[in-house]
């Protein structure tokens, strides 16, 4: 990763699909996406389920791709765009069994489009208005992956409020963090849903704690009598937001990223490394704990 790239544009696309119709939203998701590249996006982050939306319970299985799948149906709907670019989207991946929750890290060279990485939420929430665990597999592995931009780690919506993973993504080397999401609104205090001003406060602590970007992208629209927040934002490594999406309602929010701002904030507050430094200890007294 010594020759990645250091300075460029991030766009998160506040998206809202058309419900159960694959075509459409796939139609719509290519549309948004060569618009945002066209307007100088270098990477760009789409929400959980984007390509189907959020609240589909039993009918998950007949909307679900493999990764192979996304990129094939995508592949020729990016043929006109003005330059290459990475995109990161959420979908439901097919799976014999129950489909994962995934995000597909993806790579359009002009031409081709390749997937680098795909990873499976870890976390399946099943409370409240939530019911995944009923209609998903759970993922095992950490999603880190390798890219121009540098080594970029997944996380998709229920994953972040987990401190674990993000930590052991800091671990794991990487400087930003992608965080795909589809959140009911809900416990609204003045301005904004109490469920995004709880997100506003994760990923500002996380940013400072671990010396990260981290980007959201958040679904909007609503589903099954869910208003889905909005409110996608990105966050630098001290902790400022560099950029946020209104709530509610479809948005493209860009922002540039340097990532020797992350350099820097590690330098500052060296809690990245002294984790780094302590973690076999980490691993040894976690172990315990465990039976």
């Amino acid at each position: 990763m010594a020759d990645s790239i250091q300075q460029f544009q991030l766009a998160c696309v506040q998206f809202q699909p058309t419900k159960g119709d694959l075509k459409a939203t796939l139609d719509h998701l290519a549309e948004t996406a060569l618009q945002a590249v066209s307007e100088g996006a270098d990477l760009l982050v789409y929400p959980e389920s984007a390509t189907t939306g959020y609240v589909l319970e039993g009918g998950v299985d007949t909307l679900s791709l493999t990764t192979a799948e996304l990129c094939a149906e995508l592949e020729p709907r990016f043929k006109n765009a003005s330059k290459p670019f990475d995109i990161a989207i959420g979908f439901y991946e097919s799976n014999p069994r129950r489909p994962f929750n995934s995000a597909a890290y993806l790579s359009f060279d002009g031409t081709k489009l390749s997937a680098l990485h795909t990873y499976r939420k870890i976390f399946l929430p099943t409370y409240g208005v939530f019911d995944e665990h009923r209609f998903h597999e759970e993922g095992s592995e950490l999603g880190v992956v390798d890219t121009k931009f540098g080594r970029i780690g997944i996380l998709v919506c229920e994953d972040v409020w987990h401190s674990v993973l993000s930590t052991l993504l800091c671990v794991a080397g990487c400087e930003i963090i992608l965080v795909h999401s589809a959140s009911p609104a809900r416990n609204f205090q003045s301005h904004k849903p109490g469920n995004l001003i709880r997100y506003d406060r994760m990923l500002q602590s996380l940013c400072e704690e671990h010396g990260v970007f981290t980007a959201m992208a958040m679904l909007s629209g609503f589903e099954g009598g869910k208003g889905l927040t909005g409110g996608s934002q990105v966050v630098a490594p001290n902790g400022e937001c560099l950029v946020q999406a209104k709530n509610f309602g479809e948005q493209i929010v860009m922002t540039n990223v340097d990532r020797r701002l992350v350099a820097q904030a590690r330098s500052g507050t060296p809690l990245a490394s002294d984790l780094k430094e302590r973690w076999a200890d980490i691993v040894r007294m976690g172990s315990k704990l465990v039976d």
